[in-house]
């Protein structure tokens, strides 16, 4: 399963972004699809989880600004991101699992397969 992250950029403080995660090659609607994110010097952070049922998980840090959602039609997740600010500057991944359960969501090593990375830029 090769994944695809994208919709990264620039943006000012306040405002919006949407990342996608999509694979070229592979069905993504049997995977749960996670987005972490790591800043410089810093570890990586897991910010929310979406399974192929539709259910949905949220880091406190992110939790009533990010939004996950997943579109099975065009073999595509996304994540929006409202309200952002600078210390969400960081590259954000995409990244699969087909045997994820809920008490591993916010663990990276429960995720096989990982997108090559967006990065997001918050700054005025």
């Amino acid at each position: 399963v090769q994944l695809q992250a994208s919709g990264g950029g620039l943006v000012q403080p306040g405002g919006s972004l949407r990342l996608s995660c999509t694979s070229s090659g592979s069905t993504l609607d049997s995977f749960a699809i996670g987005w972490f994110r790591q800043a410089p010097g810093k570890e990586r952070e897991w910010l929310s989880c979406i399974t192929s049922r539709g259910a949905n998980y949220y880091a406190d840090s992110v939790k009533g600004r990010f939004t996950i959602t997943r579109d099975n039609t065009k073999n595509t997740m996304y994540l929006q991101m409202n309200s952002l600010k600078p210390e969400d500057t960081a590259l954000y991944y995409c990244a699969a699992s087909s045997t994820l359960i809920t008490s591993t969501i916010r663990n990276p090593q429960a995720y096989a397969y990982w997108g090559q990375g967006t990065q997001v830029t918050v700054s005025s």
